[in-house]
């Protein structure tokens, strides 16, 4: 089987190719480093089955981050039948830098030129058949995103791939041409293959080729100290550089032809928008005005607030009433349209649940098997599937953001505020990837060159909370303006969502501060146009997102309300308790067992008797984050004072059950959320931490730094909320803590000195 790698600038189009060619469902986004990995497909429409290889994104062949020396290695080791390589037609000069770099290898290579539809757009033409005979090697013009163009493309593909071809070089000429022949020959002496490009990244003093070729450079460590060009001196990068711009500037930049107005005169659509989004004072509180929005429009009962403004009467409320009691609203104003989605999908499982009880009952079967079906695993199964709505609208709504471009002009502006911290505002990328999920938010930190900088970006991704969490959010917000009419549900997790924000940039500033001090690398990226979101590459997200929710509560999170369900009602000598005596079983033992040690978290000892349902719930959220509210509509229909439910409960109801019966108040109940959204995140998120840690000893302080940033955090909040003067005690202690770091920054704490103290004490 044939295999074609997909090889270009980062965001020029690669997985929207992929993902076209092959039906797959890759992650796409418009920004640089979505990809971070090879990813393969296949593509059926030619004589024989195509491997589809998507490499990340790459300015150039000369490596410096992770991700780069992948695409590099792959393309020299593992011999593609055929490179295409996706040029962004709409910066063809910057984007056909790397295609001289892939010239001069031994492989066969075709040009893409994407996104040719937006050329047009702007007025502008490129001669893809002058460009196929300046560059010497097939180019197709194509639009990824609307298909044109890809089927001839990879006909060409196919057809190219069936020629063997030597690398050749736009460098022919240059001051340092007869450098490059003469270490071509000793590497082709040497039987090295691809030696054109090996002595053309020799003569560039690249570090691996260095490394590799040690004898080699030293030819080229001599030559330079004899070289003196008038313009960059002895930089051998910088001469090389230059030229390929040059060519590429003399040569192929003919085949494009502007149209109207051009260079400085021309101001597009994107131009006039970036003129607000980004602007230095109003970029920001803009970010979280759109974010109030996505939050709102999920989250909101009372959407537009007409009913805080009493624009609604006794209309609305018989009206509401005879479209489906509490569906569309409620008295106090029209739900938002993820809460109607919400409502809705609950009213049915709810129906469900309680058709299936009531059968069963009529049926004649056993109390404990009808408890099992209906609490034990329809109960936290539907706790959790009522927010599937919600899951995927918020999700929705981060695509489009993601999709038209707006995400990397937030960390364009977000740069200035992450600098400070000791982050470039490339890292805030995979932050915000966190908030759909936290597993490939931390494979994409792979985009960042600094070590430290990459280790701190993976200890706070978690801080932003992944679609998996937002059942607790949700549920738990929900049950507090339920119970206590205390805050809208949309305002407290809009909140919360901040917090998050705010809790990972005074971490990053702290690790940045003291252990992991360094220079912050920096930031150059390229801000992608504005481009309108398809529907049918949403669409395929969504069903992606849709497939792996339900995989998940098919498998993990029904495995663990069984096994929930057992655990809570069967006491350490294997005796089945009912309803009323579970506070007798197993799983109330462990939690009793651990209650005590969260009580400065204010869901601890001092809650009644159930309180340690809140203790169970925070530890299987462990495996899966979903699994804290499917604890919670396990067990509701058992907890309640004096009340015993007939049919499970959703999400937000099992939530103010669990209020009603603990009484547990508003500051624990934000504590509670703040802890499940800031402590060690589920088994997947874990183990892909460790992958991409550098070492075990970094790893094991990052779930040390996890639970206790979420312990403090969370006991923060308690203990304010209840007892406002404490904030006075917390100020203090981290003004000391600050004193601390800034005089050790200084040089005037050593506690290099107090260690030796402790060694020769320890000694004697």
């Amino acid at each position: 089987m044939k295999r074609f790698a997909l090889a270009g600038n980062p965001n020029c189009g690669k997985t929207t190719l992929f993902n076209n060619l092959t039906g797959s469902t890759a992650h796409v986004g418009n920004w640089p480093g979505v990809t971070v990995d090879k990813r393969e497909g296949l593509y059926k429409k030619l004589e024989e089955q195509i491997a589809i290889v998507d490499l990340p994104g790459i300015y150039s062949l000369s490596p410096y981050t992770p991700e780069e020396v992948i695409s590099r290695n792959y393309i020299l080791d593992e011999k593609p039948d055929c490179v295409i390589n996706i040029v962004d037609a709409t910066n063809l000069e910057r984007n056909l830098y790397l295609t001289t770099q892939l010239l001069e290898i031994d492989v066969p290579v075709i040009v893409a030129l994407n996104m040719i539809d937006e050329v047009k757009k702007a007025g502008d033409k490129i001669d893809a058949a002058k460009l196929e005979h300046k560059i010497g090697v097939p180019v197709v013009a194509i639009s990824a995103l609307k298909g044109d163009g890809v089927e001839e493309l990879m006909k060409r593909a196919y057809e190219c791939s069936k020629n063997p071809r030597k690398g050749t070089t736009v460098l022919e000429g240059g001051a340092l041409m007869h450098l490059i022949r003469d270490c071509k020959i000793a590497l082709e002496g040497a039987g090295v293959e691809n030696a054109l490009f090996h002595a053309v990244k020799l003569v560039e003093l690249d570090e691996i080729e260095i490394a590799q070729h040690p004898q080699a450079a030293e030819t080229v460590q001599k030559f330079k100290e004899t070289f003196d060009d008038e313009t960059f001196g002895s930089d051998f990068e910088a001469i090389v550089a230059d030229s390929r711009y040059k060519y590429i500037s003399q040569n192929y930049s003919k085949a494009l032809v502007r149209g109207g107005k051009s260079g400085k005169d021309k101001l597009t659509a994107s131009d006039k928008a970036d003129r607000i989004l980004t602007h230095r004072i109003w970029g920001i509180p803009i970010f979280l005005v759109i974010l109030f929005a996505v939050f709102h429009l999920t989250f909101s009962e009372d959407f537009l607030y007409l009913g805080a403004m009493g624009a609604l009467g006794k209309d609305w409320v018989s009206l509401q009433g005879m479209w489906g009691e509490g569906i569309f609203g409620s008295a106090e104003g029209i739900a938002s349209p993820g809460v109607i989605l919400f409502n809705l999908l609950d009213s049915i499982t709810s129906s469900i649940s309680g058709a299936v009880s009531d059968a069963m009952t009529s049926g004649g079967v056993a109390q404990w098997a009808t408890g099992f079906v209906v609490d034990g695993i329809l109960g936290g199964l539907f706790s959790v599937m009522s927010f599937l709505p919600q899951i995927l609208l918020l999700f929705l709504f981060f695509s489009l953001l993601e999709d038209s471009g707006y995400m990397a002009r937030v960390a364009f502006i977000l740069d200035r505020i992450f600098r400070r911290f000791g982050l470039s505002g490339r890292a805030f990328m995979p932050m915000i990837m966190g908030f759909g999920c936290s597993v490939p938010a931390m494979v994409n930190t792979r985009t960042l060159a600094d070590e430290n900088e990459r280790v701190a970006t993976i200890r706070v991704i978690p801080f932003f909370s992944c679609g998996a969490k937002l059942p607790i959010l949700t549920a738990v917000a929900g049950g507090i303006a339920q119970l206590t009419g205390t805050g809208n549900a949309d305002l407290i997790t809009y909140s919360m969502y901040l917090l998050g924000i705010v809790v990972a940039i005074c971490a990053v500033l702290l690790m940045r501060s003291t252990t992991m001090r360094g220079d912050v690398p920096p930031f150059i990226m390229e801000l992608p146009s504005y481009r309108m979101p398809q529907a049918h590459s949403l669409a395929m997200l969504l069903w992606d997102k849709l497939k792996h929710f339900i995989k998940k509560a098919f498998t993990i999170i029904l495995a663990s309300t069984i096994v929930i369900w057992f655990v809570s009602h069967f006491s350490f000598d294997w005796k089945f308790l009912t309803d009323d005596r579970i506070n007798e079983s197993i799983l109330a033992g462990v939690g009793m067992l651990v209650q005590p040690l969260l009580t400065p978290l204010g869901f601890g000892s001092q809650l009644g008797e159930w309180g340690w349902v809140f203790v169970v719930a925070a530890v299987t959220g462990l495996i899966a984050k979903e699994n804290v509210i499917a604890t919670f509509g396990t067990l509701a229909a058992c907890i309640s004072s004096g009340f015993v439910a007939d049919e499970a409960l959703g999400g937000v109801d099992s939530v103010a059950q669990m209020i009603s019966a603990t009484g547990i108040g508003v500051p624990a109940l934000i504590a509670f959320i703040a802890f499940n959204m800031l402590t060690i995140p589920c088994f997947a998120a874990v183990a892909t931490a460790k992958a991409e840690m550098p070492g075990k000893r970094k790893f094991n302080f990052t779930l040390l730094f996890w639970i206790a940033t979420s312990y403090v955090v969370s006991s923060m909040i308690y203990l304010i909320g209840e007892w406002w003067w404490t904030a006075f005690i917390w100020a203090a202690l981290w003004a000391t803590v600050i004193a601390v770091v800034v005089l050790y920054n200084k040089g005037k704490l050593n506690f290099g000195g107090i260690k030796k103290l402790f060694e020769k004490k320890r000694k004697e």
